[in-house]
């Protein structure tokens, strides 16, 4: 059974796969990019809560089978998990399921990895840049769509990369639930992760670990492959923070800025806690 469980999640091209990348360095650690078993348990739940078979299922049969879920995943895929080991699954529809995190494992935080609009979408512009030759998940494996339709295809609030994770984060924002989020913002990870990482450290009730931020090797290629995007999950081997000049047309770029709901004290009724 596994002791001990958190989540990771937010915004795409946040410093997700980053934050996991440091945090792995931890022997007792296990974090990677997204699992599978946010669909999974979306799949469990239609089953168990409709059909023919509803009637088999009452709700302690249906969180102890949602954990079973993790328990055996992570069984397999880490092996030998104790009491010591702590589990950060990775998935960017957590923050809609604060409620159902919060059932099955009352002790969890959710880490949110957060970022300018306008950067993230830049990043992935910057990707699709790099891979000219290919066509991309992200968009249907479709070509040829303006930098202005590829972004009204991101902001869509029920399938978009970014628009469905950014609802998901406002839904858990000013949820009940919202004391269970801990916001990491980009440019914290990258210009102060000594500092960042002590603050989430303690957020967690962990014992601070040395980490090397020279150091830091992660890649995903055969994933990454497989939605057109080689180098999405690659990530630098020195944590660092790079000035540059956004790709993207400026008004792009500037509509981006009034979306920064975490950076504003009065839009935080619920006192999330940013490190």
């Amino acid at each position: 059974m596994l002791a001990r469980m958190h989540f990771i999640s937010g915004l795409p091209r946040s410093g997700s796969t980053l934050l996991s990348a440091i945090l792995r360095q931890n022997p007792r650690f296990s974090a990677a990019m997204s699992s599978p078993l946010a669909a999974m348990l979306g799949t469990m739940q239609s089953k168990m809560s409709g059909g023919e078979y509803n009637g088999f299922y009452d709700d302690a049969t249906r969180a102890a089978m949602l954990r079973g879920v993790f328990a055996n995943y992570y069984g397999q895929k880490v092996g030998n998990l104790s009491a010591e080991t702590v589990i950060f699954d990775t998935n960017r529809t957590w923050t809609g399921r604060a409620a159902l995190l919060a059932d099955l494992f009352p002790q969890s935080r959710i880490i949110c990895c957060v970022r300018d609009i306008g950067w993230i979408i830049d990043s992935i512009e910057r990707m699709l840049a790099k891979n000219p030759l290919q066509v991309s998940r992200v968009f249907g494996f479709q070509p040829g769509s303006s930098v202005y339709a590829r972004v009204e295809m991101l902001m869509n609030s029920d399938s978009g990369l970014i628009g469905l994770a950014w609802s998901t984060l406002r839904e858990a924002w000013y949820g009940e639930h919202a004391g269970r989020i801990i916001i990491v913002p980009y440019d914290h990870l990258v210009k102060e992760p000594k500092r960042t990482m002590l603050r989430l450290y303690s957020e967690l009730h962990e014992t601070p670990f040395q980490h090397d931020f020279n150091n830091v090797v992660y890649e995903e290629p055969d994933y990454d492959a497989g939605i057109g995007m080689p180098g999405l999950h690659t990530i630098r081997q020195k944590v660092t923070y790079s000035e540059r000049m956004p790709c993207i047309p400026p008004d792009i770029f500037a509509k981006g800025a009034s979306a920064h709901f975490w950076d504003n004290p009065a839009t935080n009724p619920r006192r999330v806690i940013t490190i």
